[in-house]
């Protein structure tokens, strides 16, 4: 039976953990947005030691599970490197890494979207590089692709809980040693389902928001 007791006492730790997995999240989705339109740019770039080292790690991780990858940096590379890096900071770097490798093809067909002719007329305007792309082809490749961006924010609050196999207090960790300790686990973990099924409404929510925005401003 429901113990509404025991579920206003385990509820300060779980919101604690809720804490951490936003922070997880906002941190991972922010480099994911960032490293994968750097990844798109190297994809697309004429010269082959940058594009195809680029497509290689690219392919290798979205091709290997996420857990698999949390495992290595956290019990490998954290050790070669000497600890410095807490299970916080490893989950964000490896969502953030992980994540970038899907949010990378999402900006690829973005910038495929561009009119071949704005990147002619770019180079007529003797524009570099870098011009190019700051003033001509992402404010014309991004709003298009920001409902698919607003996807993976919903897949990455899945994916979350994963970082507790690394020690990490999320919500799941908190929820879990709540219930080793009082032998009651279903309270903690139906919260916990409850808080994530209302984190992923209201970013779907937003992606739908996103979706009529850019729909409308397109037209």
């Amino acid at each position: 039976m429901w113990d509404w007791d025991f579920t206003w006492q385990v509820m300060p730790s779980i919101m604690q953990g809720l804490g951490v997995t936003l922070l997880a999240v906002a941190g991972g989705m922010t480099l994911a947005i960032l490293l994968g339109l750097l990844w798109a740019v190297f994809r697309r770039s004429s010269a082959a030691w940058l594009s195809w080292p680029t497509y290689g790690v690219v392919e290798f991780i979205r091709s290997t599970p996420l857990l698999v990858q949390l495992y290595l940096v956290y019990y490998t590379l954290a050790e070669l490197t000497g600890g410095w890096l807490s299970p916080l900071w490893t989950g964000i770097f490896v969502l953030g890494v992980h994540y970038s490798c899907y949010t990378a093809e999402v900006y690829r067909a973005g910038l495929n979207g561009v009119p071949r002719g704005q990147w002619i007329a770019a180079k007529a305007l003797n524009l570099s590089t870098w011009q190019t792309y700051r003033h001509v082809v992402l404010p014309q490749a991004i709003p298009p692709i920001l409902p698919a961006l607003g996807n993976y924010l919903i897949s990455m609050f899945k994916d979350a809980p994963l970082l507790s196999a690394i020690t990490v207090l999320d919500i799941l960790e908190r929820a879990k040693i709540a219930g080793s300790q009082s032998f009651r686990y279903q309270e903690p973990l139906t919260i916990v389902g409850i808080i994530f099924l209302a984190l992923s409404l209201a970013s779907g929510a937003g992606v739908a928001w996103l979706k009529r925005r850019t729909s409308t401003s397109q037209t």
